[in-house]
């Protein structure tokens, strides 16, 4: 279905178009950190430069030679070897028909002990560490983390394609309204007209995003059309730009309605972190079947006129009370 098939009217408090234009974001740079590999010893002093025979390598030394030379990726145990001492990953042996990449020598299930005992004693930094992550972990800790790590980048958000582009919250908004031409919208409520010509044609291809900046923080707000089993429906979900911890901190409502009826949905805000065909194959959303949806429309019911109202608040906790109050913006 072409996108052109779907009109998307859309009003919220706060930036007219100019002044949207006048907020323009860019990406911020990312600040290095001064970890090292290697620390001098003797107090610092760090003249003799000349590594001997029984001179350690340093760290970084070290990590190279844990680079599988095929595809690059830190090694884990089995490491694997040839006869001539040439290692590479598990993954990989199956990759190159049991053929050393470096020797062409048949690799036979020789393990390396000896690199693997050398990457025990290892202790890395992150690899997020250029994006502020801090902490230092063995070796083996290390891969763990890294896929968790709260400072690691962000997937866009964009559902219409599978972008591929990743990065920080400012560059991902700046990414949103640069290249794919999302709408920017600034306030905590939003009133969203969906028009559509012809209902009975509902694809998984039919959506809408919009972003809005709310409490120093950004929202996606997603409204599309697929088919759920052998009915199709309409849904509109909310996700927030930011980590599940801080996503917490945030409420939203969404509500739909016409000729005197109204759905109203309640919920907290999924983050980024979660795909977009997660969230909407678990349903965490406002869900409206076709047939509801043409009776909010009104009229003949050949025309989708869906109006989508909703609002997003940050819950404050009264440490008195113990209990979370609604911070509504005005």
């Amino acid at each position: 279905m072409d996108l052109d098939s779907i009109e998307c009217v859309s009003s919220s408090d706060g930036m007219d178009e100019d002044e949207i234009q006048q907020h323009t974001l860019h990406p911020h740079p990312h600040h290095h950190s001064d970890f090292s590999s290697a620390k001098p010893r003797n107090g610092g002093n760090n003249n003799n430069n000349i590594v001997g025979p029984t001179t350690i390598a340093p760290a970084t030394s070290v990590h190279e030679l844990l680079e599988c030379p095929v595809c690059t990726n830190s090694m884990y145990p089995p490491i694997h070897q040839c006869h001539n001492g040439h290692t590479l990953c598990s993954t990989c042996k199956t990759r190159v028909h049991n053929r050393c990449p470096t020797c062409r020598q048949e690799l036979g299930d020789i393990r390396c002990l000896a690199l693997e005992k050398v990457a025990e004693s290892l202790e890395l930094p992150c690899k997020y560490y250029a994006l502020g992550c801090p902490e230092i972990f063995p070796y083996y800790s290390k891969l763990k983390h890294e896929s968790i790590c709260n400072f690691r980048p962000y997937t866009c958000p964009y559902a219409g394609s599978e972008c591929s582009v990743v990065g920080d919250i400012p560059f991902l908004v700046a990414h949103l309204r640069d290249d794919h031409k999302v709408d920017m919208h600034t306030g905590c409520t939003f009133n969203h007209r969906y028009v559509k010509s012809n209902p009975r044609e509902v694809e998984n291809a039919t959506w809408m995003l919009t972003v809005f900046h709310c409490f120093g923080q950004y929202f996606c707000l997603h409204f599309e059309a697929f088919q759920l089993g052998m009915a199709p429906v309409y849904m509109a979900f909310l996700r927030f730009m930011g980590d599940e911890n801080d996503a917490r901190n945030y409420s939203y409502s969404l509500e739909v309605g016409g000729n005197g009826r109204k759905l109203i949905f309640e919920g907290t805000p999924r983050s980024i972190r979660d795909s977009h065909r997660k969230v909407r194959d678990s349903h965490d959303g406002l869900i409206i079947q076709r047939n509801m949806a043409l009776f909010f429309s009104g009229g003949d019911r050949k025309e989708l006129k869906l109006r989508v109202t909703g609002r997003i608040w940050k819950e404050q906790q009264n440490p008195d009370a113990g209990v979370c109050i609604p911070n509504l913006c005005s």
